[in-house]
């Protein structure tokens, strides 16, 4: 699958979209991030690192909701990212996201901003 610089997919009540700017692949959930729409995320995100794109941000500023499954995806991403000598950074999270972040201690292991702007400009 060849995204280019420009990708959106939709899978009900979740939409990604995935575009570069600058040295950042820039992935924008919006919706609900769960178990039935985990993939729709982890497969652009994985895409990115497979192709030399390390430096992730997550734009989630639109991502409504996230299970344990979407948190494993985020996970996932930043293993192989830094596998890769990159990094998966989190922008303008939404409090019911960042609630799941602060209870499970996962927004320790993530670079979080408080916006998008924030994250591209780190």
């Amino acid at each position: 699958m060849d995204r280019g610089t420009v990708g959106s997919a939709n899978r009900g009540r979740l939409q990604v979209d995935v575009r570069t700017e600058g040295r950042s692949e820039v992935v924008t959930p919006a919706g609900e991030l769960d178990h039935h729409t985990a993939d729709l995320l982890r497969e652009p995100l994985e895409y990115a690192v497979e192709h030399g794109r390390t430096r992730l941000v997550v734009d989630c500023s639109r991502l409504d909701f996230c299970d344990s499954t979407g948190l494993n995806v985020l996970l996932g991403a930043r293993l192989k990212a830094e596998a890769a000598g990159g990094a998966v950074h989190l922008a303008g999270m939404q409090p019911v996201v960042a609630r799941v972040f602060e209870i499970t201690g996962a927004e320790a292991v993530f670079t979080v901003h408080a916006s998008l702007e924030d994250a591209l400009s780190s």
